[in-house]
Formats: C-alpha cells, structure tokens, sequence
C-alpha cells in the first residue's frame, strides 16, 4: 500500500515534470503562438477521443452542457494562445513566474462563483502577491508585453478551472476535455479561415517542429492529462495542490539548463518570482488547514 502511495507521488511529479516542459518546448517551437495552439488542440483532441473510444465512454452531453463547454474551450485557447505569446515576446521564466499568480485570481474569483464571503488571508497574500508583482516589473520593464499577456493567460486559467470545477462533478473528465479541445481549435480555425491563414506555409514545418508539437499535444496534453486525472484518485487533493505549485520551478529550472543565457534572469526577478510562489503555496496550507478545522468541527456537532 506504503509503495503504490510512493509511486503515484513520483507519478504525479512526473506529470508536473512534463507540464514544466510546456513552456520550453514553446520556446523551442519556432512557429507563431496561433498556428501552435491550433496543432495542439487538435492533435491533443484527437487522441482523447481515441481514449474516449477505447474506454467505451458515451460522449453525449445535454445541448446546454455543449455551449458550456464550448465556451470553456474558447477560454482556454485564449489561455494557451497568450501563455505561448508571452513565451514568444518575453522568455520562459517570465511566463512561468506571472502564471503563478493564476491561485492569486481564483482566490478573487472564487467568492463570487461560489457566492461565499471574502477570506481576510486571502486579501493579505493579494497584497504580498501585487509585491512580487511589483519587484518583477520594475527589474524586467523590457519584458512589459509578456508580463502582461502572461496574467492574462494566468487569468484565463482561472476562469476555466472554476468551470471546470463544476463540470468535473457530472461528467467524465476526458468527454469535457475532448469537446473543450475541440471548440478551441474550431474557434482558432473560423479566426485563421477569416485571416486567410491556412496556406501552404501554415502546412509547412520543419521536421524538428512536427516533433515538439506531437510531443506537447501526446505527452504533455493528451498523455498528462488523463494521467493526472488517475493519480488523482490516489492523492489527495491538498498534495496534489501544492504539487502543481513546483510547476513554474520545474519549468525555470529545465529553461535554464536546455535555453541556457536567454533565460537568466536578474536577483530581483528569483526574489519577486520565490515571494508569488511562496505566498500561493501558504495560501493553500491555510486553505487546508480551515478545511481541517471546519471537518473537526462538524464532527463534534
């Protein structure tokens, strides 16, 4: 038992590992963020509907659920095309550090989608977070266009993951990726079709590009994605969630060793970027902790 525990931990790790690497293999793509996120989705969307169909999984969905999720799928491609923006006018770190503010925008939001009060804490980590903020923009002002489009996307990965959170509770995880996929791509087409995009050059990549984009719609998409949905019935939530916290560490740290120079960044951008990642990750203890409370409470009522 002690054992299949540890190895869904490293499991789990790993999957972070490769979420890391996301970010790098942006950098490493050459092609513009458009183009990127369309051979994503759709690639990744083509090999969760073959899970889909291995797994006998029925795909129908009320009409109403459909707009949903076509809705959400809009906002994560919104989500994916301003992260590997970012990443193409700025660097890996930037990006990395300002999507960690993505916890920072679901403790605002999360009081008015679940209609509960505001959390005095989460008010001071707000304010300790815009302090990080404020050291990595004075420093890296050359990086302005990509700080800014990187919490935008931090803020698209907010709103999506409370949809999602409804969601999650009715359907099957991969029929909501699937069709969240899907939209993402049909609306960055109906974009590129009104664009006059798709030419021959869009269909042109080289063969170092055709690599890294399987590999980060298979393995870091599809692959990862349905992998955490496993080890999550493991894992509590509470390790889960301060795992993914190592995610921006783990990318930083493999930017650097594989992009070299171009990701080196200044003393005061590592001290913005530890303040934002430390307040997040004590922002989930505290959560865990009232979370513990109040169960102890209800269990003496």
């Amino acid at each position: 038992m002690r054992n299949d525990k540890l190895k869904n931990y490293l499991h789990l790790h790993f999957i972070i590992f490769i979420w890391g690497f996301t970010a790098v293999l942006g950098a490493l793509i050459s092609i513009e963020a458009i183009p990127l996120v369309w051979y994503r989705m759709l690639i990744a969307s083509v090999f969760v509907l073959g899970f889909i169909f291995l797994q006998k999984i029925s795909l129908k969905v009320p009409r109403k659920t459909l707009f949903t999720f076509i809705l959400t799928g809009g906002l994560i491609a919104l989500h994916w095309l301003t992260f590997f923006g970012a990443i193409k006018v700025s660097n890996v770190s930037i990006t990395l550090a300002m999507m960690s503010t993505g916890a920072f925008f679901t403790a605002i939001l999360e009081p008015i989608w679940y209609k509960r009060r505001i959390i005095w804490y989460e008010i001071v980590f707000g304010l300790i977070i815009i302090l990080g903020l404020y050291i990595i923009f004075k420093v890296e002002a050359g990086y302005i266009e990509g700080i800014l489009l990187a919490l935008f996307s931090a803020l698209m990965a907010s709103l999506f993951s409370l949809l999602n959170g409804k969601l999650v509770q009715e359907y099957k995880p991969s029929v909501i990726s699937f069709y969240e996929l899907l939209a993402g791509a049909v609306f960055i087409s109906i974009y590129l079709f009104a664009q006059g995009g798709f030419d021959a050059e869009f269909f042109s990549l080289s063969n170092s590009d055709w690599f890294y984009i399987l590999v980060l719609a298979v393995i870091c998409t599809a692959y990862a994605f349905i992998a955490s949905v496993k080890v999550m019935r493991f894992i509590s939530p509470y390790t889960v969630m301060l795992s993914i916290n190592l995610e921006p560490v783990y990318g930083i740290i493999l930017a650097f060793l594989i992009l070299g120079d171009a990701e080196k960044m200044s003393f005061e951008f590592y001290i913005g970027a530890v303040i934002i990642l430390f307040t997040v990750i004590a922002n989930g203890i505290l959560k865990h902790r009232k979370k513990e409370s109040n169960y102890r409470i209800s269990e003496n009522i």
